[in-house]
């Protein structure tokens, strides 16, 4: 069982989070709340939509904050229990993936390839459980703080495999995202669904 992941803290109102089983490679926990009522089965993941795009661009009360040409715009989502680990993965198969195409136009070039650029959006509705009820649930997402630095990390990462850097929406901001999806190209990527 992977070690990494927190046993607690996942809320105020969890006092004790416990494995229920490993399936996959993914880490099924349940929690107990103070009252010892179950609560549904959660798993932990770090969240990323990718999109192949000519262009993107970010904008908060009317001025552009980051913006690239051709290459990623990735929306990400953090959860509570994400790691150092997640993060890197992440960051790692992002670069790596290639989603743009050769002179034959099969998918054989990575963004680096290209000499294109990241643009990354934090995005916490990635997490949307939508299971009870017609309203979103947004119990799974990490708390501000926690999440900022793993967004930080993230961008970080991704500069140091990238080697130039990553343009940024503005975390926590009412932001317009504007883009150009090429294709359309969009890759829906959990970090415990290595695949």
């Amino acid at each position: 069982m992977n070690e990494s992941v927190p046993r607690c803290g996942v809320t105020e109102q969890n006092k004790q989070i416990e494995p229920e089983h490993e399936e996959g490679g993914r880490i099924f926990l349940r929690t107990w709340a103070s009252q010892a009522r179950r609560a549904p089965l959660i798993r932990f993941s770090v969240r990323s939509i990718i999109q192949r795009v000519t262009e993107a661009a970010v904008v908060v009360d009317g001025k552009t904050v980051g913006e690239i040409g051709a290459g990623v715009l990735v929306l990400l989502g953090i959860e509570a229990a994400d790691t150092r680990e997640d993060i890197e993965w992440l960051a790692g198969k992002i670069a790596r993936l290639r989603i743009f195409p050769d002179t034959a136009g099969a998918m054989n070039h990575c963004v680096t390839d290209i000499g294109g650029q990241a643009l990354v959006v934090s995005q916490f509705t990635l997490l949307a459980s939508t299971k009870k009820g017609n309203r979103p649930s947004f119990i799974r997402a990490a708390a501000p703080e926690f999440a900022e630095r793993l967004y930080s990390d993230f961008c970080q990462e991704l500069e140091l495999l990238l080697g130039n850097p990553v343009r940024r929406g503005v975390f926590g901001a009412h932001m317009s995202v504007q883009l150009v999806n090429d294709g359309p190209v969009s890759i829906w990527i959990d970090s415990k669904q290595k695949e």
